[in-house]
């Protein structure tokens, strides 16, 4: 599978008026006020993920049309542009925006920088959907089995936005499902069931450390309970049981937060994680515990010999408090634009002596937070109307 990304420009996008060749760590963690364009730069890569298998349409559809899409409007900006780097290989576009509201493609292009120098080739232009996917099995130049195009497609195909917010009663994480539909995790883990079915029959280690982890977090749950259903044996639903009982509980019977924690860490702790993973605001009613043990696994997978990498955004102190500066990347709107700036442990080491990052987080110090010269006098006067 391909490297994690290294590098990337994004420009022309909502609130993203241009951020250029923006460095990427193995951990990279963004903080900001509501509003402030962390949800944009995740969106981006859902972007790139529909465009990518030929969906562009639909998704900018889906968006409200291509002048949603672009930053202050298409008065203000023409086009959107993407680049993004990793290894070897890179990946290019340019979209412009039509009078019937679609978003189509002024260019795309691949980058390998090989052993004889750099090398693009601009594989579309006026296309209304991606070309890359209709050519990667095109074969290799110089006799090589796959070509460029395979592998930055393989690359961009591979990673993966998760979404694990829709947990209510209809929700298909909640609901039977296919036992085979087991290949991969899906985005929103609809196919949680099956896919802890294959992990618990092909890696038990892997299961083990899923089940044990999740018992750190909600000390009443004992064991997953995986099995087709009498009726169906086709179909599989998520079943659990009690610690000092054996007893099936279903998937209905689990908090939302306590089913988060389980789709998040099956997510991270799965046997081939893809190798860039992103998540928005994984906190989502999560027990301040809950937090800790997330901000740890975030740690163990984005170091050593796991080497993945994950994008968080997230309004959580407690979840700041088991980085580093140099995984928090603070992003502000100043005037209508998103800016991203990472943190350096230099410029807080003082600071940090005393206080954690959740803490300056909170305090102001590290900016991305509400700022209004106003919000003290109106307190002071009885408060906001």
């Amino acid at each position: 599978m391909a490297g994690p990304l290294d590098k990337l420009t994004i420009k022309g996008y909502k609130s993203i008026k241009s951020l250029e060749d923006f460095e990427l760590r193995p951990l990279n963690v963004l903080i900001g006020a509501n509003g402030a364009g962390k949800s944009n730069f995740i969106g981006f890569f859902k972007l790139l993920h529909e465009m990518i298998h030929q969906r562009l349409q639909l998704a900018v559809a889906m968006e409200g049309g291509a002048d949603a899409c672009l930053f202050m409007g298409p008065k203000e900006t023409r086009q959107i542009e993407g680049r993004f780097y990793f290894g070897r290989n890179g990946y290019e576009f340019s979209l412009v925006a039509t009078p019937s509201g679609k978003l189509v493609f002024e260019g795309e292009t691949t980058y390998f920088n090989g052993d004889h120098g750099e090398n693009r080739l601009r594989i579309a232009s006026g296309d209304q959907e991606a070309r890359l996917s209709a050519l990667k099995d095109s074969g290799g130049a110089r006799g090589a089995s796959k070509s460029v195009q395979w592998y930055v497609f393989d690359a961009v195909s591979s990673w993966v936005v998760y979404h694990f917010h829709d947990t209510s009663a209809n929700a298909g994480v909640r609901r039977p499902r296919a036992i085979n539909d087991n290949f991969y995790l899906r985005q929103n883990a609809e196919n949680l069931a099956p896919f802890l079915f294959k992990i618990s029959e092909t890696n038990r280690p892997k299961y083990e450390r899923i089940r044990n982890l999740v018992r750190l977090a909600a000390p009443f749950f004992d064991d997953f309970l995986l099995r087709p259903m009498p009726s169906q044996p086709e179909m599989i639903q998520l079943e659990w049981t009690q610690v000092g009982s054996d007893y099936p509980f279903r998937a209905t019977q689990l908090s939302d937060g306590t089913l988060r924690f389980i789709c998040l860490v099956t997510a991270l702790l799965q046997p081939d994680p893809p190798p860039t993973m992103l998540f928005d605001e994984p906190e989502l009613g999560l027990h301040p515990y809950a937090l800790t043990l997330l901000g740890e696994l975030f740690r163990q997978v984005t170091t050593g010999i796991f080497g993945k990498q994950a994008i968080v955004s997230t309004q959580s102190a407690l979840l700041l408090n088991e980085m580093t500066p140099e995984d928090i990347v603070v992003v502000d709107r100043t005037n209508g634009e998103s800016q991203f700036r990472r943190l350096k442990t230099e410029d807080l080491s003082v600071w940090l002596e005393d206080y954690s990052l959740g803490e300056l987080w909170q305090k102001n110090v590290l900016g991305a937070r509400p700022m209004d010269e106003r919000i003290p006098h109106l307190l002071a006067n009885g408060g906001i109307r």
